[in-house]
């Protein structure tokens, strides 16, 4: 075969062969392809080092930015400490300087055991736990062989795992479907353990072995069992990502699958057995016996030879490797034809057939579509006119509403995260925030819609901010003319910051002082500036202290002379921007409420959207036009910036694309007020380039193509 390869990015590692458990519903042992037997139940020091070698010199050769190696088995921990050490040295002397390398372990964890999780925390290995649900659940088919149940030593695994110092390595559960199980009780049992994300997968079968129907169980019965959890799961507010659930709604948005068996974004996967022989896709070994066979192995060939593969290669066309049916199936491009091992027929077909759980996908995907309205035809409301710059404000308000909850999400995870250790104060502050929104919606949004809640809950995460912050801004957003409820706000250098309001002088000495609205009318208080010019209305923010989130410095306390500055350009670049670009003016009108001083150009520096469409950072210019120019790329930024929460535009790993979509988006809009041919020439020339990008997504193709209407 000639023409180029799809990069292999992930490697399922096979470190033993053989298992503790004895699942009804186990691929390897349980079904067609029986080569499991005749192999090493230990991979050899050989193997390591050959398949470390060859995955460095194909992601060297094909630049990849990251590889993902799945440590596997049968059961992977049955290798041992020893010998699972020896194979993340391997892969870590091999890839480094090469690119990253991201280690998981796919586990029963039925032996998982501290001397496991001390290795795991020297090597950053992220581990995936089997468990089918609740006991009743989970006892149907994951016994160990004399039929005793696993579902204990799990929990207590998991229990493990969960703790503060090992919570990182979390990555999640895999549970299988059996719709004889409570869908409920399943979830509910799941959820309860603090998943970082929850994987449901379908049980392998084929048109030869047909999966399980119960009698009057309907037509479509796992859509059914997987439509009351994601019930279940909204229910509870989407606690953890759910990776089918998301695939769909990403899929439908344009955007990738996130699961192998789901949207048709080309495979990328290869297994090493325990003797080196590379294989196909564990799930074909559903099909018939020698079906995840290449014929290859680590010592005498190479990963580029694996990935031209016929076998591998099948599954790298998109549409173009289904069949008729598939092809002309309304919901193709999200369902992707299902898992290529279930489309299998043993009538000369082979896999040139739709999935056997077809109509399961179809009713899945098509009440998922009218759960969240999130189709291709609609990834966002108004997401057409945000391309193209014709928003009459459907998707800045969509946008909004998006990064609030983006925010919210922050917020819950530095309350879970950080609030315990930060003592009682926290406590009051969360419980006042949740108080207050409890009596008026308008607090809560005040608290989500301040552009630097954000930016403080990630640094706070990262450990790189007090948790002290959440006091202030509580404080500023229930300090509303509505109310004259008095509120704590802590101290600092005898200030008492209001974010988005301004500061107040107290006595020197207090850590906390109780504020109430009348507070703000003294001679101590120094209230943000505030510029209002033609429906704009926006504070000169010189004193946030997480308003440092530009990528750009910021300029420190603004003197009178610098105010009056500002008081003067800001109108006039104001009436440059309703001038040339009336509709964007308009979201400006209607979101943007801070701008931020940046420190003097020094011609260093990557402008980073850190406020979202509220704030924008902008240096200090004597000439109006060029403070309009960073007004509406500030603004654009934004707008893609919480654009890129909602949509998969493009492969993140892509970064020259990302930024050079971002750049032509923004530029789209500026030349309006340059008025140089120059640089439109130059907005167009990249604006071709792009179009030539091969890792754009679908919805990225059509938010280029918006771009290209505004051009």
């Amino acid at each position: 075969m000639t023409g180029p390869i799809v990069p292999l990015g992930q490697l399922v590692l096979k470190v033993h062969s053989r298992c503790d458990l004895a699942c009804r519903h186990c691929y390897i042992y349980e079904h067609a392809d029986q080569s499991w037997s005749s192999r090493p139940r230990v991979i050899s020091q050989e193997t390591i080092s050959r398949t470390a070698r060859r995955l460095a010199e194909h992601a060297e050769k094909h630049r990849l930015a990251s590889v993902q190696v799945i440590l596997h088995g049968g059961e992977p921990l049955l290798a041992g400490p020893a010998r699972l050490r020896a194979v993340c040295e391997a892969l870590t002397r091999e890839l480094d300087g090469i690119c990253d390398l991201d280690l998981r372990i796919h586990t029963n964890a039925v032996q998982l055991n501290q001397r496991h999780l001390d290795l795991f925390l020297e090597y950053g290995v992220r581990v995936g736990v089997s468990l089918d649900g609740d006991r009743a659940a989970n006892d149907r088919h994951r016994l160990y062989a004399d039929g005793r149940s696993s579902h204990d030593k799990v929990l207590r695994a998991i229990a493990l795992l969960d703790q503060d110092r090992h919570r990182h390595l979390y990555a999640g559960i895999l549970c299988t479907v059996d719709v004889r199980n409570d869908p409920d009780a399943v979830y509910e049992a799941l959820a309860a353990l603090r998943p970082p994300r929850i994987d449901f997968l379908l049980p392998h079968a084929t048109w030869d072995e047909p999966p399980l129907r119960p009698a009057g169980a309907g037509p479509t019965p796992y859509a059914d069992w997987l439509l009351a959890v994601h019930e279940c799961w909204v229910r509870a507010g989407r606690p953890m990502p759910v990776r089918l659930f998301d695939s769909v709604v990403s899929t439908l948005g344009g955007g990738p699958g996130l699961t192998e068996a789901m949207g048709l974004d080309a495979a990328d996967v290869v297994v090493v057995e325990t003797d080196g022989s590379y294989e196909q896709a564990d799930s074909l070994k559903t099909a018939y016996d020698g079906a995840p066979a290449t014929g290859k192995d680590v010592f005498r060939h190479s990963l580029d030879e694996v990935a031209r593969h016929p076998g591998i290669s099948a599954r790298q066309h998109g549409l173009d490797d289904l069949c008729t049916q598939c092809r002309e199936c309304p919901v193709v491009r999200s369902c992707g034809g299902g898992l290529f091992a279930h489309r299998y027929r043993s009538d000369g077909t082979g896999f040139q057939n739709p999935s056997v759980f077809c109509g399961d996908l179809k009713q899945l995907i098509h009440t998922i579509d009218a759960r969240t309205g999130v189709d291709a035809g609609r990834p966002v409301d108004g997401f057409d006119g945000l391309a193209d710059g014709s928003d009459e404000g459907v998707g800045v308000r969509t946008l909004a509403a998006a990064r609030r909850e983006v925010t919210r999400g922050l917020l819950t995870a530095v309350h879970r995260e950080i609030g315990p250790a930060a003592g009682p104060a926290w406590t009051r502050s969360w419980q006042l925030a949740l108080d207050l929104g409890h009596r008026d919606g308008a607090v809560t949004e005040a608290l989500l819609s301040h552009p630097y809640t954000r930016s403080w809950a990630v640094r706070c995460l990262g450990g790189d901010a007090p948790p002290a912050y959440l006091a202030s801004l509580v404080a500023a957003a229930g300090l509303t003319e509505r109310s004259d409820q008095a509120v704590p706000v802590p101290v600092r250098d005898g200030v008492a910051l209001l974010p988005g309001l301004g500061n107040l002088t107290v006595q020197h000495g207090l850590v906390n002082v109780e504020l109430k609205r009348a507070d703000l009318d003294g001679p101590m208080w120094e209230p943000l500036r505030r510029i209002r010019a033609d429906g704009l209305d926006v504070a000169l923010d010189d004193s946030d202290p997480y308003r440092d989130c530009y990528g750009i410095p910021v300029a420190g306390r603004l003197t009178g002379e610098q105010e009056e500055a500002w008081r003067h350009v800001l109108p006039q670049a104001w009436a440059l921007i309703r001038k040339a670009l009336p509709t964007l003016a308009r979201g400006i009108e209607r979101s943007a409420r801070v701008i931020t001083p940046l420190a003097e150009p020094q011609g260093s520096g990557h402008y980073v959207a850190g406020g979202g469409i509220g704030a924008l950072g902008v240096h200090p210019h004597a000439e109006p036009e060029a403070v309009a120019v960073e007004m509406v790329r500030g603004f654009r930024l934004g707008l893609l910036d919480v654009l890129l929460d909602e949509c998969e535009l493009y492969d993140e790993a892509d970064i020259a694309t990302g930024e050079s979509l971002a750049d032509t988006f923004a530029r789209a809009a500026t030349d309006a007020l340059r008025h140089d041919p120059e640089e439109a020439d130059r907005t167009r020339a990249q604006y071709a380039r792009l179009l030539t990008a091969d890792s754009l997504t679908p919805l990225g193709r059509r938010f280029l193509d918006g771009v290209g209407r505004s051009l």
